[in-house]
């Protein structure tokens, strides 16, 4: 039986191609298609991570953007990483300023040893 987080990482490879081979048929994720992606199959978790006062697009625009490495204007699978990256980030992170927010993984907020979370942009 696979664990939890095998099936995540097969997830997300799977969601990537089939968002990957829309139009054209490739490897890479255009902005048409990784705004798709997201707004389909995370949109109340991006609600939950993007900056206040931003919108749902110009939080997925930046995102693409800080992603897309080689500023080819669309995203190999290691930078669609990059993305998960940094919004798996700012969702943790977030879920340490909210201590009333019971965010569920089962520790306190003093892990006692003084880590921080990465860097928030």
């Amino acid at each position: 039986m696979k664990t939890d987080l095998e099936l995540a990482l097969e997830c997300v490879v799977n969601i990537y191609h089939q968002y990957a081979i829309k139009y054209p048929i490739d490897d890479y994720l255009n902005k048409g298609e990784f705004s798709d992606l997201l707004k389909e199959t995370a949109k109340p978790f991006l609600y939950n991570t993007m900056p206040p006062n931003m919108s749902i697009d110009d939080y997925i625009s930046k995102l693409f953007t800080r992603a897309d490495h080689n500023h080819d204007g669309r995203l190999k699978f290691t930078e669609f990483l990059t993305t998960l990256n940094l919004v798996a980030i700012d969702a943790h992170n977030r879920s340490h300023q909210h201590p009333d927010a019971g965010h569920g993984h089962g520790h306190s907020h003093d892990h006692g040893h003084g880590h921080d979370h990465g860097p928030r942009e």
